[in-house]
């Protein structure tokens, strides 16, 4: 027999975490205990409003299958149990994790470094400027740099000045218009910008197979599960795959299958989170073009045990 326990968890950030969405200050996660046998599996979440998500909602979601999961539902009855989503990455991960447990295996192999992105947030091109050329100075070479719809060409200038031999990849998070994207798309491949994610907002992707991309563009809000990849094709060339939108790594390993036969390239994301849910994603990242992990990283302090991190590093 099984036993749930589900509960919340507030983490404070060390810097307000600003996106064209808007700024935070913590990072709110559901956590889902499943224990069977004396042996305890955990997953995490992390609701986001973009996609209807509260603490609440997902914690009641989750309730809903109780039941089902005391009588010990698997993993791939889960799938039906629960659309993708939060709710069912917190309970899928914490089934994976009870089952490597008991089968005292891990998920990755030990002694290997992956390089992650470190997210520089929106602030003035001078204050952008400097938090990149800090983190380069800190030892990250991958930098992820968020943008509104303002400032740019001014932005963008200002950081590759700062930091002329980083791998940047630009994210927009929906916040750009069609007009005039094929120009500013020309720029950012002008200043070597690796990758542009989700310039516009979803719904609106039949833009981008108006031009020929200069640049790889990554579906990010626009991509969930592998239903998404049909719209998705001859629009974008990369996919960003969070377990918060496959709902769990089941998903998430059929999806970046999936994606990676039709052509797409992969990215690794994550959401503000603690150590808990990045090390539950780290099975896909041999197969991806870029990681951004560096959810853990804006946390003032972190789950123990941690996984350890570096600046632009992280070390298993």
């Amino acid at each position: 027999m099984r036993s749930l326990r589900v509960y919340e968890e507030a983490w404070p950030l060390h810097t307000p975490f600003v996106i064209a969405r808007g700024s935070r200050s913590e990072a709110k996660v559901v956590v889902v205990e499943i224990e069977e046998d004396g042996v305890k599996g955990v997953g995490e979440c992390t609701p986001y409003p973009r996609y209807g998500e509260s603490i609440d909602s997902v914690m009641a979601q989750i309730m809903t299958i109780n039941d089902a999961l005391e009588a010990g539902a698997s993993i791939e009855q889960l799938q039906q149990l629960l659309p993708a989503g939060a709710a069912r990455n917190a309970v899928d991960c914490a089934l994976w994790d009870l089952a490597r447990r008991r089968a005292g295996a891990r998920l990755v192999p030990a002694h290997q470094t992956i390089t992650t992105a470190q997210t520089v947030v929106i602030g003035t091109p001078e204050q952008m400027a400097a938090s990149a050329s800090t983190l380069w100075q800190k030892g990250a070479r991958l930098l992820k740099i968020k943008m509104d719809n303002h400032l740019i060409s001014e932005r963008i200038v200002a950081i590759r000045a700062a930091v002329p031999d980083a791998t940047l990849i630009v994210d927009a998070n929906e916040s750009w218009v069609s007009e005039g994207l094929a120009a500013r798309c020309q720029l950012l491949a002008d200043l070597n910008v690796a990758m542009l994610e989700q310039p516009l907002p979803v719904g609106e992707d039949e833009s981008l197979g108006n031009f020929i991309h200069p640049l790889p563009i990554c579906a990010d809000e626009s991509c969930h599960t592998r239903a998404s990849l049909r719209a998705l094709r001859g629009r974008y060339d990369m996919i960003n795959i969070k377990l918060d939108k496959t709902g769990g790594l089941t998903e998430a390993l059929a999806l970046a299958k999936d994606a990676q036969a039709q052509g797409f390239a992969l990215m690794l994301g994550c959401m503000l989170c603690t150590s808990r849910a990045i090390a539950a994603a780290l099975p896909l990242v041999d197969n991806v073009r870029f990681a951004d992990l560096d959810g853990p990283t804006w946390l003032a302090v972190d789950v123990e045990p941690s996984l350890n991190f570096t600046t632009g590093e992280l070390h298993l």
